[in-house]
């Protein structure tokens, strides 16, 4: 699944070929997403692309006129930036043709992200972001509110960075491995960590995620950036997906369980 790191390197990557753009068509090919796409979605046509935003693992595409369009890529969905004459791949279901001679192409294989329009002078009042927690990246998450979303929790901390409740965008991957550079152990009860812990651990939080984007999001399966490339953050990972092999700072193997139905890797020396 596409994670933050990966949807703002789409975000950055897509931004100078689309901002400035008007959207001279829109086609959808297919309209049964996780959420059916609106017919509404058309009333974007002759509007000009003022900005492209980031709001957790959803992008926001500004028009004029106060229209924006919203976006989830979902497990598997990607964006990228094609010629209108190449012919539409399988899973090509919607793209947008701008007035610059090249098309924005949403592409999805499972069909479990979301394209959908609104109007509104703040896109950020929509429901799929009512119940959001902070952004790990803005510099009002802190220790001190991360201690008061997790003072009464006795879930394992792995899953309470998890919860988009909590805070926004920190899915299994950057979860592991924040917590290996915080050496906490991803068991232990969210409640139980201290200030100072848990300060190494926002400050684990935001340089894995800052890292990750910089190298241009981890390379998984089902994703590509818009220029059809995948990421090159996955070779530098310290304990996902890296069961049995050494610790890279102590050489213990690491160890992997299952946490909420997903895989949790982790150094049994390293994070107490």
């Amino acid at each position: 699944m596409p994670e933050l790191p990966e949807v703002e390197t789409t975000r950055l990557g897509i931004l100078p070929h689309v901002k400035g753009a008007c959207a001279k068509e829109v086609i959808v090919r297919r309209r049964d997403l996780r959420q059916p796409v609106p017919d509404s979605l058309a009333e974007i046509e002759g509007k000009k692309i003022i900005g492209v935003s980031r709001r957790a693992k959803y992008l926001i595409v500004h028009f004029t006129d106060c229209h924006h369009v919203i976006i989830h890529l979902g497990m598997s969905g990607s964006l990228r930036i094609a010629d209108p004459a190449t012919e539409f791949r399988t899973h090509d279901h919607i793209a947008f043709t701008l007035s610059t001679g090249k098309q924005l192409r949403y592409h999805d294989p499972r069909r479990f992200g979301i394209v959908t329009h609104g109007i509104a002078d703040d896109p950020l009042t929509h429901p799929l972001f009512a119940k959001l927690g902070p952004e790990p990246l803005d510099e009002h998450f802190d220790a001190i509110t991360l201690k008061r979303a997790l003072h009464h929790l006795q879930r394992p901390i792995k899953l309470a960075i998890m919860d988009n409740a909590i805070v926004v965008g920190v899915g299994n991957i950057y979860a592991s491995e924040s917590l290996f550079h915080a050496g906490i152990r991803p068991t232990t009860p969210a409640a139980k960590l201290t200030l100072p812990r848990l300060r190494k651990l926002v400050d684990s939080i935001q340089n894995v995620l800052r890292h990750s984007i910089a190298q241009g999001g981890t390379t998984l399966r089902d994703f590509l950036r818009e220029n059809g490339e995948p990421g090159y953050f996955r070779q530098e990972l310290f304990v996902y997906e890296r069961e049995a092999q050494p610790c890279r700072k102590c050489g213990t193997a690491i160890h992997k369980i299952i946490q909420g139905q997903r895989s949790t890797y982790f150094c049994r020396k390293c994070q107490v």
